[in-house]
């Protein structure tokens, strides 16, 4: 699939004499062009500093349009090369570099990072530089919606640009390209972990997707009818409402899994009403209830959402959050936010709803004041093609990943059961039609879907914060041919383990030691 090199020619490169003096050597360097699979105006390398054990390279990579942002990225080049590559995916609109001394997504605690094991890393902003003054994350700024270079950089372009140009780089340092490389992220690196692997299907080994926002348009699309349901006179439940929403789901919802651990493992299971708690003639009366605007608001949040218009992508609709069978409200910020959405929008309103009001603002109507609660998701009127366009760029849902299967790739796929952003059944469907596509058999020789009850997006304030050495289970099954064995996640705040279950299969608890996997079968 890639160049093949030995860690140990790696390691004899010529200026391993002096590190620092070909680390700083590399500082100006120009990336031609030519190099770059995707057209570009090529590339400089704007610093390179030892730092700690690794040589740091920034590098600025131009655009076709001189009105468009470069490409910034970082590559991390370690002092002992293990002959591998890794790069990481982004998060929400990207915008800053990910930390390419960090984790993987669900990534285990205390061990070596990647860099740590030896790994040359790199990652980009995608093709844009976030405002440092937009609150409350860089990460929902989408500004640079307003041009459409950048636009399809941040689609997935700015993937195939940094890992032709760090490949470049690489060689530049190493003498050597690498034997294999491998791709991570979550959320948006989740989608960008199956662009590579759907569009690129030749340059990674292997790839770690976590809950990933895979249909980015189409979610946006939910995100905006969660607003406007959100924004209705008395629906909005605040923060003291959603706690007694959490609450009273994992009290009806916990034992059917055989064990009250605070963990709904049983989600499909788990039919909660809401109108259980329901307020005396269904008005507002206070934080003990709910009002019946609130109940109408929970419900459709937890439903899907169907459009009858044509998106270039094909999508038709999304299937909702599971606030009713399990969700782990724990985190309004990620879920429905602690106020609700208005115009302008508060920055305490959910993360979703932001999401939505950039999108309308800056990448649909490309008007900065446009007030994006006017843009009714399933009717958008004068926007309905904009709209199409975007899903056609956004949604990376080609469910044909042969070409992926047949170069020799790995997919492992991750979801928590509890994630508030991106919806699990959505990730549950994509996996769905790469097994309709190409059959399950054919499927199982190449991707693993694993569901992680309790764990939510990114590991925030998760009922079960997962953990679990991805990286090594996908180099054995990438490189030694030895797929995936009963793994087992740990919870990395407790220390609790569980069986890693492949969809749809979830963990059953028949005795034992709670806190250990061995406890738990796999069921379903």
């Amino acid at each position: 699939m890639l160049v093949p090199a030995l860690a140990a020619a790696a390691l004899a490169a010529p200026a391993q004499a002096d590190p620092a003096a070909s680390c700083a050597g590399l500082a100006g360097l120009a990336i031609p062009a030519a190099v770059i699979g995707l057209p570009t105006s090529g590339g400089t390398v704007t610093s390179a500093q030892v730092t700690g054990t690794y040589c740091q390279v920034d590098a600025a990579l131009h655009p076709v349009d001189p009105a468009a942002p470069d490409i910034r990225m970082r590559v991390a080049l370690p002092a002992e090369w293990n002959g591998k590559a890794l790069m990481f995916g982004g998060g929400g609109y990207n915008g800053t570099i990910p930390n390419v001394a960090g984790n993987v997504p669900f990534g285990p605690v205390g061990g070596p990072t990647p860099l740590a094991r030896g790994y040359a890393m790199f990652a980009s902003d995608s093709g844009h530089q976030a405002s440092p003054a937009h609150v409350p994350a860089t990460s929902l700024d989408g500004s640079f919606g307003v041009n459409d270079e950048a636009v399809r950089n941040f689609s997935g372009d700015a993937l195939k640009k940094t890992r032709d140009a760090a490949m470049f780089l690489i060689a530049e340092r190493y003498s050597a390209r690498p034997s294999h490389s491998y791709f991570a992220g979550g959320s948006t690196g989740g989608r960008e972990a199956l662009a590579v692997a759907q569009r690129w299907p030749a340059d990674f080994d292997g790839v770690i997707s976590a809950y990933p926002a895979w249909n980015a348009a189409s979610l946006d699309l939910f995100f905006g009818y969660e607003a406007q349901v959100l924004s209705q006179p008395g629906a909005f439940p605040n923060p003291a409402k959603q706690t007694l929403l959490y609450r009273s789901v994992i009290q009806a919802c916990d034992g059917l899994d055989g064990l009250r651990d605070g963990v709904i493992s049983n989600e499909p299971g788990c039919r909660f009403d809401p109108r259980s708690l329901r307020c005396p003639d269904g008005a507002d009366t206070g934080d003990t209830c709910l009002s019946d605007a609130q109940i109408r608001a929970v419900k459709a949040i937890s439903s899907p959402l169907r459009w009858n218009y044509h998106l270039d992508s094909g999508e038709r609709g999304y299937p909702g959050f599971p606030f009713l069978s399990g969700a782990a409200m724990t985190t309004p910020l990620l879920g429905m936010g602690t106020v609700a959405p208005t115009t302008p929008m508060p920055t305490a309103a959910g993360y979703g709803v932001q999401f939505w009001d950039q999108w309308v603002r800056y990448f649909v109507t490309r008007d900065p004041g446009f007030d994006a609660l006017s843009v009714d998701p399933r009717h958008p009127g004068p926007w309905r093609e904009r709209i199409a366009e975007l899903a056609g760029l956004q949604d990376v849902n080609n469910p044909d990943l042969s070409r992926f299967a047949r170069a020799g790739g790995k997919l492992l796929l991750l979801h928590g059961t509890a994630d508030e952003l991106v919806s699990h059944r959505s990730t549950a469907d994509y996996f769905e039609r790469v097994e309709r596509t190409l059959g399950k058999r054919a499927t199982d020789a190449f991707a693993r879907f694993y569901l992680i009850p309790g764990a939510n997006h990114a590991n925030v304030s998760a009922a079960f914060p997962a953990a679990w050495d991805s990286l090594t289970a996908l180099e054995n099954w990438a490189e030694h041919r030895e797929a995936p064995v009963d793994p087992v996640v740990t919870d990395a705040t407790t220390g609790r383990a569980r069986p890693l279950c492949e969809y749809p299969a979830w963990p059953r608890y028949r005795g034992g030691d709670p806190a250990a996997a061995a406890s738990f079968t796999c069921t379903g």
